[in-house]
């Protein structure tokens, strides 16, 4: 348990800053929150919709729900990766978040859309604001993750928005 080659016992070494990875890990926390946030209204939505698009909205919904649970887990093994704990209670994620928690009362089916469409949006956002903190660090597994979400956000947001054109 000492020190091997000058450096004390589970120090990170992985060729980015102490400083660019705290940096990196304060972007991506608020990432895994506003992820978070986004899976728990959209698995409020495809409980709650209602209407002659409950078909198509509850299967949609439940696509999108679905693919933004399997996003948090990497979001939350890439904090850990950099070496910081990844936050993981509603009382973190509602700080950290940009996106207000899922509405207490269900709103018609179209306003669903147009919140979804906010939320991957504002996912977005945070996203890209992280990019250049990776991209400066030379840290390509973030930026490539980065990459990734943000595909799939403004595909998704392209998506719900063709349902609200008349």
């Amino acid at each position: 348990m000492g020190k091997k080659d000058g450096r004390r016992a589970g120090a990170i070494d992985i060729g980015i800053s102490s400083k660019d990875r705290a940096a990196i890990v304060a972007g991506l926390s608020k990432l895994l929150a506003d992820t978070y946030t986004l899976y728990l209204t959209t698995h409020n939505f495809h409980w709650n919709v209602t209407g002659p698009m409950f078909n198509t909205l509850h299967d949609m919904f439940m696509q999108q729900y679905t693919e933004l649970w399997n996003a948090v887990d990497p979001i939350a093994e890439r904090i850990r990766a950099l070496g910081h704990p990844a936050p993981g209670s509603y009382a973190e994620f509602v700080k950290l978040s940009s996106l207000p928690d899922a509405p207490a009362e269900a709103p018609k089916a179209l306003d669903m859309v147009r919140v979804l469409v906010e939320g991957h949006e504002a996912v977005a956002r945070t996203a890209r604001e992280v990019f250049p903190l990776a991209d400066e660090a030379s840290d390509q597994p973030t930026a490539d993750l980065l990459t990734q979400r943000l595909d799939i956000h403004e595909k998704t947001a392209w998506m719900l928005r063709s349902l609200l054109e008349e």
